[in-house]
């Protein structure tokens, strides 16, 4: 599966509500096209750069940003890490790891901003499950958490794993609520059940994963809506810049738009902003508000 990532053009609306200062765009990823892919890679982008990001991040009024290891690079984290010393403390990253990573390669990643570890078995090849509870038990000390992208049909069986485990987790992309085959109520029952524990999150990211083809993206709302009321403290937001899933550019006001129809400014403030900040360690105190424009 081949995408060409595009960055956003000027004509782009803005975004459509007040975004609080220090809001912080939970899941993106950068391309290099100097960078060798892994071998096998399924998504093979083209350029996405800091540069193109920044004019996303002034756009959208957007703080700070979580760097996510694309599967297209395997575990080489020369992008990553370049991204990150780029993008300065308002970054933090997710890396992808086994579980012979060294201790050298662990600090370099920790030093580089690093805080969390990312298994992609849908787009898979450099993790597997197997590697679940060994590479939790070495990140622990750091205190980094696991960042999961797996089919929700998977995720219903992995419960109680997911439960077991000693780090926190991250469940990526609306936990793929219609995308595969299991029953959305199911799967939105064990979200709510891995939500409750207060030990694992979920990130409203890349709506057009969880509700593909014809199906828009409002039909994420409800279960957008019951999880909000039991457990907001555990839901966070991401673009997934460039979208390199898609054979098109989504419009990224337009995703962000979604927010405004789900959660009220405060519930907003939450999820964009405080939580962010517990998860990713972000300083309490917000950096300064990029102001929104459409004049980039």
């Amino acid at each position: 599966m081949t995408a060409q990532s595009r960055p956003s053009p000027p004509q782009e609306p803005a975004a459509p509500f007040d975004v609080p200062a220090g809001a912080c765009d939970c899941h993106m990823h950068l391309f290099d096209p100097a960078a060798p892919f892994a071998p096998g890679a399924q998504l093979r982008p083209g350029e996405a750069s800091v540069e193109q990001y920044r004019h996303l991040m002034r756009r959208l009024g957007i703080g700070r940003n979580v760097l996510v290891q694309p599967s297209s690079y395997g575990r080489d984290h020369r992008v990553l890490l370049e991204g990150l010393r780029s993008l300065g403390g308002s970054a933090r990253g997710v890396a992808v790891i086994d579980p012979l990573a060294s201790p050298a390669e662990l600090q370099t990643l920790r030093d580089h901003g690093v805080v969390g570890v990312r298994f992609n078995l849908v787009q898979a090849g450099a993790t597997t499950l197997e590697m679940l509870e060994p590479v939790a038990r070495l990140v622990e000390p750091l205190g980094w958490h696991i960042q999961l992208h797996v089919r929700s049909s998977e995720l219903i069986g992995l419960t109680d794993r997911i439960l077991a485990l000693p780090v926190p987790v991250v469940i990526d992309h609306f936990a793929r609520l219609h995308a595969d085959a299991a029953p959305p109520e199911q799967v939105e029952r064990a979200v709510a059940r891995l939500l409750a524990s207060r030990k694992v999150w979920l990130k409203l990211s890349a709506p057009y994963i969880a509700a593909p083809g014809a199906l828009p993206p409002a039909a994420l709302g409800g279960f957008v809506r019951r999880l909000a009321d039991a457990s907001l403290d555990q839901l966070v937001w991401g673009t997934d810049w460039p979208h390199v899933t898609e054979p098109g550019h989504p419009d990224d006001a337009g995703l962000m738009q979604l927010l405004a129809q789900w959660l009220s400014p405060a519930e907003r403030q939450r999820v964009l902003v405080e939580n962010p900040a517990r998860l990713y360690r972000f300083p309490a105190t917000a950096l300064p508000f990029f102001p929104v424009t459409t004049s980039l």
